[in-house]
């Protein structure tokens, strides 16, 4: 561990560090080279925790221009948190991309490696609604969701591609690295019941590792931990020394990762709250850029959120708009009158008929603009990095009830009522196991990524309905949350 050093956000002067100062000028250094009007209009924001909404919706609008603008958008973005983002060292601060030559790493990390002793789960199953789904029940359930509109058809077609091909679920030829090992949305569990090889990295939390831990050891994989040099290696109380952070060990966990054998894939699947995510998302973004420095055979994971803006295809706006001429009877009688006395703001419609493609905006307020940016980037770095020849799978998860959504009241409550209006909450367990059988088809489909960026990030998604849903999400969350707080409250 380099002591003293950390991700922070710049001085914005007289000792502040202003995230709405970072977002605002990460938004209009994306949009500049495309977007110039779109660009002076975020900078001019003066309310950004309530107007980034309008300007991260932009940022995707730009990029419809054509590939090339999406590409040149995602670069632009992710130079400027580079250039801005700060490490702190002992010798002072230095951008964030320095940290792997300025920060001295005093303490170096150890591997130890636990090995599971269940056999290996040799067909893909899902957990859904205290049951396992395999064969038939699991291919009735994918025609459900994609009947209701919870995932694309193409998410079906993918998981049906693995359940078929079920030696593709071990993944021996690669070790994935999970950065928030402990994350309820990641794939550990899943691949180490696959009996895959998964190098796991998180806050050297006991709780966390005892639980990690656990699942390891009765699993059918391996996992490789990280522990500091002298902590000792054993395996008893290896929950008391396992873990590195990523925000102040970047330097120590760069040096770990690059002396791994064979081809990894590093997977994203870290979370904080409020502004320590878009600080924990810039030392992931960094580390990323230095893993491809140093190593040749690197490839990228990543989840993406569904209350995000998106551009979705033909089909997902035709579905929708069906679904608005043809409400169910309760809605035909209440929505004129909630149109009617909310000005129209309420029940709006989700897309415009023949939008081609439709653009959906799902953002959340409530989740802030720190959580869209640190979003953003991954979505940017994916972009990127397929342009530049380097495989990155990111997938579109489905709304989940994590621990992080059901203990903000507001959102609980949203997800409570989300299914008046046709959207489908998942369990996380569901979430992660799905999520984790379309990284294993982007591992080992051999498919070819779209080259247009909107289409490649459509490919695949569960987005649990909100694309394909009659109304536009924001217009019906307020009548969402009104509807779930019995339901959440229980």
């Amino acid at each position: 561990m380099a002591t003293g050093t950390g991700v922070v956000f710049p001085d914005t002067g007289g000792g502040k560090r202003s995230t709405s100062a970072l977002g605002r000028a990460v938004v209009h250094d994306a949009l500049d080279p495309v977007d110039p009007v779109g660009a002076k209009a975020a900078e001019r924001e003066t309310n950004w925790r309530q107007g980034y909404l309008h300007h991260f919706r932009r940022l995707v609008e730009a990029g419809l221009i054509s590939d090339d603008a999406a590409g040149t958008i995602a670069r632009a973005g992710l130079d400027s948190l580079h250039r801005q983002m700060r490490a702190t060292t002992p010798d002072g601060e230095v951008p964030v991309g320095e940290i792997f030559t300025q920060a001295p790493v005093d303490q170096p990390l150890e591997t130890v490696t636990v090995h599971g002793r269940a056999p290996r789960s040799r067909e893909l199953t899902v957990p859904f609604h205290g049951e396992r789904l395999r064969g038939d029940a699991l291919q009735r359930q994918l025609d459900v969701w994609t009947v209701t509109g919870a995932m694309e058809p193409s998410a079906a077609e993918a998981v049906r591609e693995v359940m078929v091909n079920p030696d593709w679920l071990q993944l021996a030829d690669q070790r994935v690295v999970v950065l928030g090992a402990g994350a309820e949305m990641g794939p550990l569990r899943a691949l180490l019941s696959w009996g895959a090889a998964v190098v796991g990295i998180d806050l050297p939390r006991p709780d966390l590792w005892r639980s990690v831990l656990q699942v390891a050891q009765s699993s059918a994989g391996t996992l490789h931990v990280p522990v500091h040099f002298g902590s000792g290696v054993g395996d008893e109380r290896l929950d008391e020394r396992a873990g590195a952070d990523l925000v102040h060990d970047l330097p120590a966990v760069a040096d770990w990762l690059t002396g791994l054998e064979g081809a990894i894939v590093l997977g994203n699947y870290v979370y904080a709250d409020g502004a320590t995510n878009v600080r924990v998302s810039v030392a992931v973004d960094a580390l990323t850029c230095e893993l491809l420095r140093r190593r040749s055979e690197v490839g990228l994971a990543f989840l993406a959120t569904p209350t995000d803006v998106f551009a979705v295809p033909a089909e997902a706006v035709e579905q929708s708009v069906r679904s608005w001429r043809r409400p169910s009877p309760g809605m035909r009688l209440t929505r004129p009158a909630l149109r009617t006395l909310s000005g129209g703001r309420l029940l709006r419609r989700n897309y415009a008929p023949g939008s081609d493609p439709g653009l959906n905006d799902s953002l959340v307020p409530q989740q802030g603009p720190n959580y869209a940016l640190a979003k953003r980037l991954q979505r940017w770095r994916a972009t990127v990095a397929r342009q530049d020849g380097v495989a990155a799978s990111l997938r579109v998860a489905p709304p989940t009830r994590t621990r992080s959504v059901v203990k903000n009241r507001a959102l609980a409550a949203a997800y409570a009522g989300a299914h008046r209006f046709g959207i489908e909450v998942f369990e996380p367990a569901t979430s992660n196991t799905l999520m984790a059988a379309l990284l294993v088809h982007d591992l080992r489909s051999g498919r070819t990524p779209d080259p247009t960026p909107w289409r490649e990030e459509a490919y695949a998604a569960v987005h649990g309905g909100l694309w394909r849903t009659a109304y536009d999400p924001r217009s019906a969350l307020g009548l969402a949350v009104v509807l779930g707080l019995g339901s959440a409250r229980a």
